[in-house]
């Protein structure tokens, strides 16, 4: 089966590549290419994707707009990020838009087919600098999320070991490679973790984690 996606990039250079790239890859098709977001919900209706492949800053309606309204109303839509290394902000406002991961403009084409399946998987892609940025941007804002009277979440040794890897912007994989267990255990022991901190995505247990120090 073949993971639909879908991409909104006003720049059509980028955007022609990326179509090009997908309907080159066994397994990928490209269902829509759009130039902006002001049309979203017909497009998305027609395009009909898995995973959206959505620049930040586009004319008109931003990224982050866009992906806020499409996870609203498409909730089974990934939402994969376009961001530029410099877009610490724009990151943490995505990432509480509901965006699925993140990749930067400047990353080879095979990460983007990585990143893509990643995110269709049920994962949660977000580079290492992506994930430094906005450890950056709750160092700079100091950012603190009120503890709440019972902030004991039970998170056993091994769940906080993979919390930590999450953090520092490994995806599921690399976690599977460090902590030396299989990709499929690590997916079991992230729905634990979810459900202990009760968040329903990677960006919330992130977030969570990084300003409780649960990590």
């Amino acid at each position: 089966m073949e993971i639909r996606v879908a991409i909104f990039e006003d720049n059509k250079l980028v955007r022609d590549a990326l179509q090009t790239i997908l309907n080159g890859t066994p397994g990928f098709i490209c269902t829509g290419a759009f130039a902006d977001g002001n049309r979203w919900e017909l497009d998305i209706k027609r395009s009909n994707p898995d995973v959206v492949l959505m620049d930040i800053e586009m004319p008109g309606m931003s990224g982050i707009e866009v992906s806020k309204k499409i996870t609203d109303t498409f909730p089974g839509v990934k939402i994969l990020i376009q961001t530029v290394f410099n877009d610490s902000d724009k990151i943490f406002e995505a990432l509480c838009a509901g965006a699925s991961g993140y990749i930067l403009k400047n990353d080879p084409p095979h990460k983007y087919i990585e990143a893509i399946t990643e995110v269709y998987n049920g994962g949660a892609p977000m580079s290492m600098a992506v994930a430094k940025k906005v450890l950056g941007f709750f160092a700079n804002k100091n950012i603190i999320l009120a503890t709440p009277a019972n902030s004991d979440y039970q998170l056993s040794d091994r769940e906080k070991e993979l919390l930590k890897l999450m953090v520092e912007g490994h995806n599921y994989k690399a976690i599977a490679d460090k902590a030396y267990i299989s990709y499929e255990t690590v997916r079991t022991h992230v729905k634990h973790i979810y459900k202990k901190l009760h968040v329903a995505s990677r960006s919330e247990a992130i977030m969570k984690a990084i300003q409780q120090g649960l990590s």
